[in-house]
């Protein structure tokens, strides 16, 4: 890892360098980080990360869009990529690459280490993806979450869902959720 940082990497080097890590990676600014440092999530991220993806499969099976996991990057910029935990993404699979090319949904659960600089720093990152349609932050301690909706003119909007009954609708894929399913087997607080 000291040598990787030492000068900063292009995204195409650092996929290469990745392959030999024993664990994730974003590139920010063109230097590796580790994606969890030290400690992985905790079961309530990983319980609403794996219902993410268990209600998306099979709404999206036959449709175009897949979701994808963490394992896939996403670019925002010449020389960052993100991890994003959950991504809905639209273009036909290519066996060998590691990145998304048309992202349509990205959901991050936040987590204590790292809500402050989801909610400012990757939020605005996401934002300027010009296929991003829907951002959703889930909120793992109470039954929540933030999503931010691309219109056709290109504006945000954003709406907080609350409580179990809430819907998520993100019309850029014909998938409608309801939010309590993304904390099932959970006892959250609404």
């Amino acid at each position: 890892m000291a040598e990787a940082s030492r000068k900063l990497m292009t995204v195409e080097d650092f996929y290469i360098w990745q392959l030999d890590q024993d664990e994730r990676y974003e590139l920010v600014e063109g230097v590796p980080v580790p994606l969890r440092a030290m400690t992985g999530a905790s079961n309530e991220h990983d319980t609403i990360l794996v219902n993410c993806i268990g209600e998306l499969y099979p709404r999206l099976r036959g449709k175009p869009c897949r979701v994808v996991s963490a394992d896939t990057a996403l670019r925002t910029s010449i020389r960052t990529t993100r991890r994003p935990d959950v991504m809905v993404e639209c273009a036909p699979p290519q066996p060998k690459t590691y990145e998304a090319r048309q992202p349509v949904v990205v959901i991050e659960v936040l987590s204590p280490s790292t809500r402050k600089f989801d909610l400012l720093n990757k939020l605005e990152e996401y934002r300027r993806m010009p296929s991003l349609r829907h951002i959703l932050l889930i909120d793992p301690d109470v039954v929540s979450a933030q999503h931010y909706a691309r219109a056709d003119e290109g504006d945000w909007s954003s709406q907080e869902l609350r409580g179990r009954a809430a819907d998520i609708d993100f019309d850029a894929i014909g998938v409608n959720l309801p939010l309590g399913a993304l904390y099932d087997r959970l006892e959250v607080p609404e």
